[in-house]
């Protein structure tokens, strides 16, 4: 048997060292999309499987196969059994990591991982690679104390969608099937309060191609009943929002009231927003994040301002992101979307639209004994009552998770805080939120394993 004191004092024992670790993985530009050398990528699954073998976990270094000799990007497997009577818990959680973005706006460099004020700073710090010592640090806790079967999961293309997530999920079921799994991917509701995420929105993702000409002509001799494709699609891209900001298009889910009251100027104060930006939408303001849809432009190929000249630009390209309303289909929505463009096409213009990311949406059981146990380990470590959030961001492979182990309970937490700037310039940790999330996990595996 354990005790809370003594998973705490392990902790507290081991946390600088835990830090350094956290350093060493965001100095490696583990950076998952096929636009950069994934020789890093490769040597951060290594430099992971490692850190569970020293701990006596058996490991692997997998990815998922396909036709042609195609493989996935490299994930890591590690587990440790203790006994065919515990039950078996999957901890997941990701080692690659976005594109450094604009080196210029960053403090310091994306890859070389400094403290700052109780935070480390560096690309991937947070998201997700502080997920990884949360699993580490609370197995290393409870070391012979161990009283579950752990599976360690360590994707490798989490930033890029997942996109070989159910091949792999599939290709390797029996060394995954879990009776808890906890995934280590989402946000807390603000630095010093956890959070359970009970809902997240699903994601479809669409390349739209606008053509008015077979090629470009002189806007003077022909600018009048031609409009540039710059504009159409200026036009169509207006027709996806109404005058109050929300979303416009036919047959899209939509609840307007969330469980927690989100402050406006928390907001204001997270994105940075200029003064006098009108906040779009109606509706309870965390219900615009996290249970009605969204529609961003995410992506826009047109004529640059240094090559501007006097010509109607004859085609134009934008991706559009969708987020999807929990409670719905992502299919669903999709379908919906592709229909409001078409339909909405302006002046007939000529659309091409090429299908990308499709992403379920989540909602969490809220009446199961692993969520009472997850909402007893964060009260004792952070010492206040986790808050019952939804995340307005997309993780799909939570809902294929359900889908593939049905008869395991899915808990999504994390580390995270609003201040973090995932996926952004200057993303960081809060160490504190690390700590306390570390001794939570490792005392919700205790609690599964009946010594609490």
């Amino acid at each position: 048997m354990i005790s809370a004191q003594q998973i705490t004092a392990r902790i507290d024992k081991d946390f600088a060292r835990y830090t350094d670790i956290l350093s060493s993985l965001v100095r490696i530009p583990s950076i998952s999309s096929s636009s950069y050398d994934l020789t890093p990528l490769h040597e951060s699954a290594k430099t992971v499987a490692g850190l569970f073998a020293e701990r006596g976990f058996e490991t692997e270094i997998l990815s998922a196969s396909g036709p042609n000799g195609w493989q996935g990007r490299p994930a890591v497997i590690a587990r440790k059994h203790v006994s065919s009577e515990a039950p078996t818990v999957l901890l997941y959680a990701h080692h690659d990591v976005q594109p450094a973005g604009d080196l210029s706006a960053w403090q310091g460099k994306p890859f070389e991982p400094e403290i700052r004020d109780g935070r480390l700073y560096g690309r991937g710090s947070s998201d997700d690679k502080a997920g990884i010592l949360v699993h580490l640090a609370s197995v290393s806790a409870l070391g012979d104390e161990l009283g579950v079967n752990v599976t360690v999961f360590i994707e490798g293309e989490e930033e890029i969608g997942s996109p070989s997530f159910q091949q792999f999920v599939a290709q390797n079921q029996s060394k995954l099937a879990a009776d808890l799994i906890i995934v280590t991917d989402s946000d807390n509701w603000k630095v010093g309060h956890p959070a359970i995420t009970t809902s997240l929105r699903g994601v479809v993702q669409l390349t739209v191609q606008l053509k008015v000409l077979d090629h470009a002509v002189h806007s003077g001799m022909f600018g009048g009943p031609i409009l540039d494709a710059n504009t159409l699609a200026a036009r169509l891209i207006a027709t996806l929002h109404d005058e109050q900001g929300d979303v416009a298009v036919a047959g899209l889910v939509a609840s307007p009231e969330a469980d927690v009251e989100y402050p406006e100027e928390n907001l204001r104060q997270e994105v940075g927003a200029v003064p006098g930006l009108q906040l779009a939408g109606t509706g309870d303001l965390a219900a615009r994040m996290w249970t009605k849809p969204a529609i961003s432009v995410i992506g826009m190929d047109v004529t640059s301002v240094a090559e501007a000249s006097n010509t109607i630009a004859s085609g134009c390209r934008f991706v559009l992101s969708m987020r999807v309303a929990p409670g719905q289909s992502s299919e669903a929505a999709k379908a919906a979307l592709e229909q409001h463009l078409r339909s909405h096409a302006p002046f007939g213009a000529q659309l091409t639209i090429e299908e990308g990311e499709c992403g379920p949406a989540y909602q969490a059981d809220l009446s199961t004994s692993a969520i009472a146990d997850l909402r007893w380990a964060l009260k004792e470590s952070w010492g206040i009552d986790p808050v019952d959030i939804g995340v307005g961001g997309s993780i799909p492979f939570i809902s294929q998770f359900q889908e593939m182990f049905p008869n395991a309970a899915v808990l999504v937490t994390g580390v995270e805080d609003p201040q973090t700037n995932a996926h952004s310039e200057n993303e960081s940790q809060d160490l504190s939120d690390l700590r306390h999330a570390m001794i939570a996990e490792a005392l919700l595996l205790a609690r599964t394993a009946g010594q609490l």
